[in-house]
């Protein structure tokens, strides 16, 4: 069985096709800068090589029929004919409350995505456009929506509400959501699995660190509490975007600068975070690179950012009344040594314990960076949001 995997983002397609009996990679790459006039294609090549393909992509339905037409193409694809594709998955940003789990695709499921709309407007709307290019590109294959706040339906009320007065809540359904969900399902399950242990009974706390940030509490397998909110901006301090803010900042700053509130969203989405406050760079890398020259901007950048990871790591070690194992993992999870590190150097009072020399050794892949004394277990599992889309696929058909 082949599956099409696609992540439509506002200006981008990311795509994978796996062979789902070996769960092998067959062919992926993406679309970016669609809707400007140097949008290109992106293919890499199982030998590692990256191929662009320059080509005008007003709108996704281009972007996603040119990647369809290398994936039968001589040179660079992989397969003879697109009826060689069984099923399409779809990353959905926001399913509200209406989804708790992935769902086939139907009419009425993409009414509920259309509605959910206004609470990820700069997701919802491009996801639903990668659903009926396929429609349109691929009639017959059945297609199926993964949603990234499904995982965090199972929190309590008393987790997920905000105290506003109830009515805001039954006239507009606001209240946490959450988001990174695939990818928490993923890695909460898959470090279970990598220490042969059962999920039931654990208490787990997943960190995913990257240009976006948050941290899930998941007990018995079931996600309790998460960082992010109605909308991904809450929780820790991200690549562009402010995580936690005082609203009466907000309100402080929108008066004072007289901001509408779409400027409002702009500044703290894409102005903020690691980018905002060091001036330098919204990548750790970057950032990283300026605290070893000096600049005082970013090294205060990079100590909000560790900071606040530890925070929520602290909040929900205490929300579940201990944790067994902690998880790492995003692009700066995985790949960022220094900052695991770092951040594992004020959870002492956990009991959990380093392994410096295992840690410092680990970019990307599957491993326990704690001692063998160490009361908590710290792990490296790099997720794959896509694999998880691709397997819920393949159940679900």
């Amino acid at each position: 069985m082949k599956i099409l995997v696609l992540n439509c983002g506002s200006s981008s397609i990311k795509y994978k096709l796996f062979e789902m009996e070996s769960k092998k990679v067959m062919a992926q790459g993406g679309v970016e800068k669609i809707g400007l006039p140097d949008s290109f294609l992106q293919v890499k090549l199982p030998n590692g090589e990256k191929v662009i393909i320059e080509k005008s992509m007003p709108e996704h339905t281009i972007g996603i029929q040119l990647i369809l037409d290398t994936l039968v193409d001589a040179k660079l694809g992989c397969i003879k004919d697109l009826k060689e594709i069984n099923a399409v998955g779809h990353r959905v940003v926001h399913g509200g409350e209406k989804f708790n789990k992935s769902v086939l695709i139907t009419l009425e499921v993409k009414a509920e995505i259309v509605q959910c709309a206004e609470l990820a407007p700069l997701h919802n709307p491009a996801n639903l456009k990668g659903i009926e290019a396929i429609e349109k590109s691929l009639p017959n294959v059945p297609q199926v929506a993964v949603f990234d706040t499904a995982f965090h339906q199972t929190m309590p009320d008393y987790a997920y509400m905000y105290a506003l007065p109830y009515e805001m809540y039954e006239k507009y359904a606001i209240r946490r959501y959450g988001f990174h969900g695939t990818s928490h399902r993923y890695v909460s399950a898959r470090v279970c699995e990598y220490l042969g242990i059962k999920a039931e009974g654990k208490k787990i706390i997943t960190a995913h660190i990257g240009n976006g940030g948050s941290c899930t509490a998941v007990m018995d397998g079931k996600s309790v509490d998460t960082s992010m909110g109605l909308t991904p901006i809450e929780g820790l301090m991200m690549g562009t975007r402010v995580g936690d803010l005082d609203l009466g900042a907000a309100t402080y700053i929108m008066d004072k600068e007289h901001l509408t509130t779409a400027e409002f969203n702009n500044l703290v989405n894409k102005k903020s975070g690691l980018s905002g406050v060091s001036g330098v760079s919204s990548d750790m890398r970057d950032v990283t690179a300026a605290c070893k020259a000096g600049n005082q901007r970013a090294i205060l950048a990079r100590q909000m950012f560790i900071y606040r990871v530890r925070k929520y790591i602290g909040a929900y070690a205490a929300a579940m009344n201990g944790v067994d194992i902690i998880v790492f993992t995003g692009g700066i999870g995985e790949n960022d040594a220094t900052i695991r590190s770092e951040i594992a150097q004020g959870l002492t009072y956990l009991g959990a314990e380093l392994d410096e020399q295992t840690n410092s050794r680990i970019h990307g892949e599957e491993s326990v960076i704690s001692t063998k004394n160490s009361k908590v277990t710290l792990c490296v599992i790099p997720t794959d949001e896509e694999l998880m889309i691709a397997s819920d696929t393949q159940a679900l058909i």
